[in-house]
Protein backbone atom coordinates (compact mmCIF):
# COMPACT_ATOMS: atom_id res chain seq x y z
CA UNK A 1 0.00 0.00 0.00
CA UNK A 2 1.35 3.38 -0.97
CA UNK A 3 0.01 6.65 0.32
CA UNK A 4 0.80 10.12 -0.96
CA UNK A 5 -0.43 13.25 0.75
CA UNK A 6 -0.56 16.58 -1.01
CA UNK A 7 -2.18 19.99 -0.79
CA UNK A 8 -1.43 23.71 -0.64
CA UNK A 9 0.73 24.19 2.43
CA UNK A 10 0.49 27.85 3.48
CA UNK A 11 -2.42 29.70 5.03
CA UNK A 12 -3.11 32.62 7.32
CA UNK A 13 -4.75 32.18 10.69
CA UNK A 14 -8.47 31.87 10.22
CA UNK A 15 -8.07 30.51 6.73
CA UNK A 16 -8.70 27.11 5.20
CA UNK A 17 -6.76 24.37 3.49
CA UNK A 18 -7.66 20.98 2.11
CA UNK A 19 -5.23 18.10 2.14
CA UNK A 20 -5.64 15.07 -0.08
CA UNK A 21 -4.19 11.61 0.19
CA UNK A 22 -4.06 9.16 -2.71
CA UNK A 23 -3.83 5.44 -1.98
CA UNK A 24 -2.61 2.72 -4.31
CA UNK A 25 -1.63 -0.94 -4.18
CA UNK A 26 -4.29 -2.28 -1.88
CA UNK A 27 -8.00 -2.59 -1.22
CA UNK A 28 -8.70 0.95 -0.10
CA UNK A 29 -12.35 0.45 0.77
CA UNK A 30 -11.42 -2.08 3.48
CA UNK A 31 -9.05 0.26 5.33
CA UNK A 32 -9.66 2.69 8.10
CA UNK A 33 -7.85 5.92 7.25
CA UNK A 34 -6.33 8.51 9.51
CA UNK A 35 -4.54 11.81 9.51
CA UNK A 36 -1.74 12.53 11.97
CA UNK A 37 0.51 15.52 12.39
CA UNK A 38 3.91 16.24 13.85
CA UNK A 39 5.07 19.68 14.85
CA UNK A 40 8.78 20.44 15.37
CA UNK A 41 10.00 18.95 18.62
CA UNK A 42 6.72 17.20 19.34
CA UNK A 43 5.34 13.69 19.10
CA UNK A 44 3.23 12.67 16.13
CA UNK A 45 -0.39 13.05 17.15
CA UNK A 46 -3.77 11.88 15.91
CA UNK A 47 -5.81 14.49 14.05
CA UNK A 48 -8.75 12.57 12.61
CA UNK A 49 -9.81 9.19 11.32
CA UNK A 50 -12.59 7.72 9.24
CA UNK A 51 -13.99 4.22 8.99
CA UNK A 52 -14.11 2.06 5.87
CA UNK A 53 -17.43 3.28 4.56
CA UNK A 54 -16.95 6.90 5.49
CA UNK A 55 -19.94 6.82 7.77
CA UNK A 56 -18.06 7.40 11.00
CA UNK A 57 -15.23 9.74 11.95
CA UNK A 58 -13.27 10.68 15.04
CA UNK A 59 -11.31 13.85 15.74
CA UNK A 60 -8.78 15.12 18.21
CA UNK A 61 -10.27 17.61 20.64
CA UNK A 62 -7.92 20.29 19.34
CA UNK A 63 -9.42 20.16 15.83
CA UNK A 64 -13.00 19.07 16.46
CA UNK A 65 -15.44 21.45 14.84
CA UNK A 66 -12.75 22.90 12.59
CA UNK A 67 -11.46 19.91 10.61
CA UNK A 68 -13.45 17.40 8.58
CA UNK A 69 -12.18 14.12 7.19
CA UNK A 70 -13.87 12.44 4.24
CA UNK A 71 -13.11 9.72 1.73
CA UNK A 72 -13.91 8.69 -1.83
CA UNK A 73 -13.64 4.92 -2.11
CA UNK A 74 -14.28 4.95 -5.84
CA UNK A 75 -11.11 6.96 -6.38
CA UNK A 76 -9.01 5.73 -3.43
CA UNK A 77 -8.80 9.17 -1.88
CA UNK A 78 -9.08 10.58 1.62
CA UNK A 79 -9.33 14.27 2.43
CA UNK A 80 -8.79 16.58 5.37
CA UNK A 81 -10.63 19.88 5.19
CA UNK A 82 -9.11 22.31 7.66
CA UNK A 83 -11.00 25.48 8.54
CA UNK A 84 -10.42 28.25 11.08
CA UNK A 85 -6.73 27.42 11.03
CA UNK A 86 -4.53 28.45 13.92
CA UNK A 87 -0.74 28.89 14.07
CA UNK A 88 -0.60 25.85 16.36
CA UNK A 89 -1.91 23.73 13.47
CA UNK A 90 1.48 24.17 11.81
CA UNK A 91 2.96 20.69 11.36
CA UNK A 92 3.80 17.98 8.88
CA UNK A 93 0.59 16.11 8.17
CA UNK A 94 0.62 12.39 7.36
CA UNK A 95 -2.14 10.16 6.09
CA UNK A 96 -2.12 6.57 7.29
CA UNK A 97 -3.98 3.30 6.67
CA UNK A 98 -5.33 0.88 9.26
CA UNK A 99 -5.55 -2.31 7.20
CA UNK A 100 -7.31 -4.34 9.91
CA UNK A 101 -9.88 -1.98 11.34
CA UNK A 102 -12.22 -3.24 14.02
CA UNK A 103 -15.80 -3.17 12.81
CA UNK A 104 -17.35 0.22 13.47
CA UNK A 105 -14.26 1.56 15.22
CA UNK A 106 -12.04 4.42 14.12
CA UNK A 107 -8.65 4.00 15.74
CA UNK A 108 -6.94 7.01 17.25
CA UNK A 109 -3.76 5.10 18.08
CA UNK A 110 -0.69 5.59 15.95
CA UNK A 111 0.36 1.95 16.44
CA UNK A 112 -2.82 0.70 14.77
CA UNK A 113 -1.89 2.26 11.44
CA UNK A 114 0.35 0.12 9.24
CA UNK A 115 1.05 2.26 6.20
CA UNK A 116 2.04 5.90 6.17
CA UNK A 117 2.41 8.61 3.56
CA UNK A 118 5.50 10.79 3.44
CA UNK A 119 3.81 13.85 4.92
CA UNK A 120 3.06 17.32 3.70
CA UNK A 121 3.99 20.52 5.51
CA UNK A 122 1.22 22.88 6.60
CA UNK A 123 2.26 26.33 7.81
CA UNK A 124 -0.24 28.71 9.37
CA UNK A 125 0.92 32.28 9.84
CA UNK A 126 -0.51 34.62 12.46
Amino acid sequence: VQLQAFGRGLAQAGGSLRLSCAASGGTFSTYGMGWFRQAPGKEREFVGGINRSGGSAEYAISVKGRFTISRDNANNMVYLQMNSLKPEDTAVYHCAADINPLYGVVSTMRSKYTYWGQGTLVTVSS
